[in-house]
């Protein structure tokens, strides 16, 4: 069934959604598409964070930058061009203008599928009813979907105006002269690298031993090079220690007593979910951390009241919440859809270079199957990217005369070849199921072709 359902009017409904980001409005389309009555609450606007202050405004920052480096590095490619500097209210305006589209199109959307939009606060009052400002939803289900907040340090306080989360950064009128980002995962290392291509001096200090701690070990090898190439500074494995506010800027103290000193601090490490005051653990939902733990159907502890993306614990990202809002309503549905594998949900760093996975690290594999084979198949034997001059790779993990159970990518656009990567990973493919299919030249997903050629043995544009 594809048509809208039925607009309500009284306030019992098959499905109550507490939270209308990319997980709760994605389970409130499909379950409408479905044919269920759906009440919609959100405090804030449609989309929630990725749509207004995460994924689509960021890599509008990012695309902005990589236009800023291409007028720098014209000249190498026999074009005049010369880079004047950026114009973060221009810069600002169009990031805005890419939301605002996005937003009216999904409210539009929403409207036409006979979705109940409810605006204000919600909270959960018992396992089917949630209050927004005195009135109660009813519900044959709930579906907790409330997101997720940038995270501090104990004792870290953020101004907003010297220090602050990507939030704010992301309304920042200037770009700042110099910057530190506390925090070398994806958020830090996307605001470092926009930063420095706009002007900016830009310190990473992250606790862990590597960037991007999460990805395979050789992706944060080949993108701390490019970072140390791009004169982004980085300290890994320091602790940050206190940081003090003065009139020009920020010092930083991080373990050992040494000092960064910056105009701005980026608090990136990392976000928390947005579960607290709303109910959850006085209805009995069992939670951990702030988080609420569900079996892998989504369900809760609680009988009827299921939760999806941030709040639940794994992988903190638009997609994944979008595709569980979907499992859920086709569960309710009656559809009993597959579990979602989360290891085959696909990740992306927009970074200048970027790095894509999907699947387990080498490192991850090892320790799940004992004996793996690797293969990395460097970008310089890729014509596209010899076009394009970057420089990275495509790595494939496989179990020993097994599947591709991992793949790993870093360079410029590798965000984009995800697709195929991940069709990969979740199929079970093998080497040899891979390297017959025909990858259109010149591209740059000819290089996950060519890999999968080499680690079936015939090795074409790569050195045997």
């Amino acid at each position: 069934m594809t048509e809208a359902a039925t607009p309500q009017t009284g306030n019992t409904f098959d499905v109550v959604i507490l939270g209308a980001g990319s997980g709760g409005y994605a389970c409130a389309l499909r379950a409408a598409q479905l044919g269920l009555t759906v009440a919609l609450v959100e405090k804030g606007n449609l989309g929630g964070t990725c749509l207004h202050v995460g994924c689509i405004p960021t890599k509008a920052l990012l695309h902005a930058a990589e236009v800023a480096e291409s007028a720098k590095d014209a000249a190498q490619f026999g074009v005049q061009a010369t880079f004047e500097g950026v114009d973060m209210a221009g810069v600002n305006s169009y990031k805005d203008g890419v939301v605002s589209r996005l937003f009216k199109g999904l409210t539009g959307l929403i409207k036409s599928r006979g979705i109940t939009v409810v605006e204000g606060e919600g909270k959960l009052t018992s396992p089917t009813t949630v209050d927004v400002g005195g009135t109660t939803y009813t519900g044959k289900n709930v579906v907790l979907a409330t997101g997720s907040y940038s995270r501090s340090l104990p004792g870290l306080e953020i101004d907003g105006e010297r220090v602050m989360t990507s939030e704010q950064a992301l309304r920042l009128d200037r770009v700042p002269k110099s910057a530190i980002v506390l925090g070398g995962g994806v958020i830090g290392c996307e605001f470092a690298s926009v930063w420095k291509s706009f002007g900016a001096d830009v310190t990473i200090i992250e606790a862990l031993p590597r960037l991007v701690a999460a990805e395979d070990a050789a992706s944060s090898k080949v993108l701390e090079r490019a970072f140390r190439k791009r004169k982004i500074s980085f300290l890994t494995g320091t602790r940050f220690e206190s940081v003090k506010t003065t009139d020009s800027g920020v010092v930083v103290t991080v373990e050992g007593g040494k000092t960064v000193e910056a105009e701005i601090l980026l608090v990136a490490v990392g976000r928390g979910p947005s579960t607290d005051g709303l109910g959850f653990d006085s209805v009995g939902v069992a939670m951990d951390r702030g988080f609420v733990t569900t079996d892998e159907r989504l369900r809760t502890n609680v009988e009827g009241v299921y939760a999806v993306g941030d709040i639940v614990p794994g992988l903190q990202l638009a997609h994944r919440g979008f595709q569980q809002g979907i499992f859920v309503a086709e569960e309710l549905a009656g559809l009993n859809p597959a579990a979602i594998d989360e290891t085959g949900i696909p990740r992306v760093t927009y970074s200048d270079p970027e790095l894509a996975s999907v699947g387990l690290t080498e490192e991850q594999a090892t320790e799940k199957y004992g004996e793996v084979e690797a293969l990395t198949y460097d970008l310089g034997g890729n014509g596209k990217s010899q076009i394009l001059k970057t420089q990275g790779f495509v790595k494939l993990v496989r179990r020993k005369d097994g599947p591709v159970v991992g793949v790993h990518m870093v360079g410029a656009r590798v965000g984009e070849l995800i697709g195929e990567a991940q069709l990969i990973y979740n199929w079970e493919g093998f080497a040899e199921d891979v390297a017959p299919l025909v990858h259109a030249h010149p591209t740059q997903n000819e290089a996950l072709g060519e890999a999968h050629l080499a680690l079936a043995g015939k090795p074409l544009h790569a050195h045997s």
